[in-house]
């Protein structure tokens, strides 16, 4: 027979973990799945704007208490080296997924959340309003279930959502690397704690930021073009076409990686996504996920699960019916972050491509208030 509980939550990251702790405090039965092994590395750009700092702490984080770098400024470059520098009106924080996804992780045990790691949700199942998970470590069953899983799952593809089927785009063939990196000795000056920076390139861009403990989260985004005209080969494609950005060529150059090899990811979507799949509420970058230009995806999945919790609660204290809490949920999370997204969308295709991104800055350097306003789009204000 199937274990029964609650709630079934698919997906262990920031979205997931944080939505079970809230469901577990409330008084509910939640069992969430993680098909890796805590801790463990993520591809992301790890840093959070300053409006989930609050979140977290209500959460349990200790974050006053670990020392961790506080980001107040950007830097973008074009690939033909032109930049502009800006204060951020929020600003944010650097920590790695290695450290956060854990704390929070031990946080959702210790709240009552049964969390199941190194098991993968294998097929998912909606028969008389109830939920059924089939997953490599049994059977479980449950009232509401979510699919937290992040980018892309082998959920998305057996469900065929849209925008797995769609045509390769500008927006739907990405591929993402990641390293931790320290400077080389003499080079510390050359990155500045509170900075954030952003190096466009031939159809592509990379960000770095300080996290904690003296690291560097350096990571880019690119098309699958690119890495396929480099012959598949992720240090051949930063030579020939991430270096020619000359700030990016300074930054390879002084620097160190942590990793011994890097990790990556591949067929990254921006397209649309729906908020509800299969009577699912889907919740962090499966219900949407912004570019990482907008450095924002850390915070919208936080949020996007306060927003998932207050109309499970309503729903599970059997206060609405099961219709009007998923149009509920569909209507506040596109009111929070739809206008986020879309100007995500928009950036996404100046920076996209290096005549795009170098006539951009090129502009943009003269009006520092249109760059504020630009920012103040991708964030949201502290929940």
């Amino acid at each position: 027979m199937p274990s029964k509980y609650d709630v079934l939550v698919a997906g262990g990251g920031l979205a997931g973990l944080s939505l079970s702790i809230q469901l577990a405090r409330a008084g509910y039965s939640v069992v969430l799945f993680e098909k890796e092994k805590y801790p463990f590395h993520r591809v992301c750009g790890e840093y959070i704007s300053l409006e989930s700092w609050n979140f977290l702490e209500d959460l349990g984080l200790p974050l006053s208490d670990w020392s961790l770098p506080v980001i107040k400024r950007i830097l973008v470059s074009a690939p033909n080296g032109d930049h502009i520098e800006q204060d951020l009106p929020l600003g944010g924080f650097g920590i790695s997924r290695y450290k956060i996804d854990a704390a929070l992780a031990a946080i959702a045990r210790s709240s009552g959340v049964t969390l199941y790691e190194s098991t993968r949700v294998e097929a998912t199942f909606f028969e008389r309003s109830r939920f059924r998970f089939r997953t490599s470590g049994g059977e479980f069953e449950g009232r509401m279930a979510c699919g937290t899983f992040g980018k892309r799952s082998n959920l998305d593809i057996s469900w065929r959502r849209p925008f797995i089927r769609e045509r390769a785009t500008r927006l739907n063939n990405y591929v993402a690397v990641k390293y931790h990196v320290r400077p080389v000795a003499g080079a510390e000056e050359r990155f500045p704690a509170d900075q954030i920076v952003l190096h466009n390139f031939r159809n592509g861009y990379c960000g770095m930021s300080k996290i904690e403990d003296g690291k560097y989260c350096l990571c880019y985004l690119t098309t699958a073009k690119n890495l396929k005209d480099s012959g598949n080969s992720i240090p051949e494609m930063e030579k020939n076409i991430l270096r020619q950005n000359p700030y990016l060529k300074q930054l390879f150059s002084s620097t160190h990686p942590l990793f011994d090899q890097p990790l990556s990811i591949a067929q990254i979507s921006f397209e649309r996504k729906s908020q509800v799949e299969e009577h699912l509420l889907m919740v962090g970058d499966a219900a949407g996920m912004i570019t990482p230009l907008s450095g924002n995806g850390m915070s919208m999945a936080l949020h996007g699960s306060k927003i998932a919790f207050r109309c499970m609660d309503s729903f599970l204290r059997d206060q609405v019916a099961r219709h009007e809490m998923e149009q509920e949920y569909q209507d506040l999370w596109n009111k929070q972050f739809g206008k986020r997204l879309w100007t995500g969308r928009l950036l996404q295709r100046f920076f996209g491509s290096e005549s795009g991104s170098n006539f951009l800055i090129n502009s943009l350097k003269h009006f520092p208030g249109v760059v504020s306003f630009l920012i103040r789009q991708t964030h949201g204000q502290p929940f």
